[in-house]
């Protein structure tokens, strides 16, 4: 299913999109050499992320997925199962659980929860990402794990 056209405000309408890595990237990783440099920083971050077994589900949120010309970064959540123990990470993977780290490595906003910590639902806490730090809301996309 294509994505809707960017509201008048250069946002996707209020929605939570699937999306596969590859789709997102030609979508919203085209354009300006800023945008490619963003595109190539969630996609590095994806690749790490899957590395993990615990991933649940992907959003992507903010500028990137927006109209304009050069977002400054990507900003990501990740739900995890809740097996899931940052603490036992190494490497890349170590830093993007880590907030401040995830932003000086990877130029990415990243948040995480476990799936137990959810609260109002799964599905509720990803809607809860289409908020806008200045009020309203906007679409945003989920990355679906492609099957080999």
């Amino acid at each position: 299913m294509p994505l809707p056209a960017f509201n008048q405000h250069g946002d996707l309408p209020v929605g939570v999109y699937p999306l596969s890595l590859a789709e997102a990237l030609a979508r919203f990783g085209a354009g300006s050499s800023q945008r490619q440099v963003v595109a190539r920083r969630l996609e590095q971050i994806y690749r790490v992320a899957r590395t993990n077994a615990y991933l649940a589900r992907f959003v992507v949120f903010g500028s990137f997925i927006t109209a304009k010309p050069a977002p400054n970064d990507v900003d990501v959540f990740m739900l995890m199962d809740d097996e899931f123990a940052a603490e036992t990470l190494a490497g890349e993977a170590k830093l993007l659980f880590d907030h401040a780290a995830a932003q000086a490595h990877f130029g990415a906003s990243v948040f995480w929860l476990r799936r137990q910590a959810a609260f109002g639902g799964e599905q509720a806490t990803i809607e809860y990402w289409q908020v806008k730090r200045g009020g309203g809301q906007r679409g945003i996309i989920e990355i679906l794990s492609e099957q080999p």
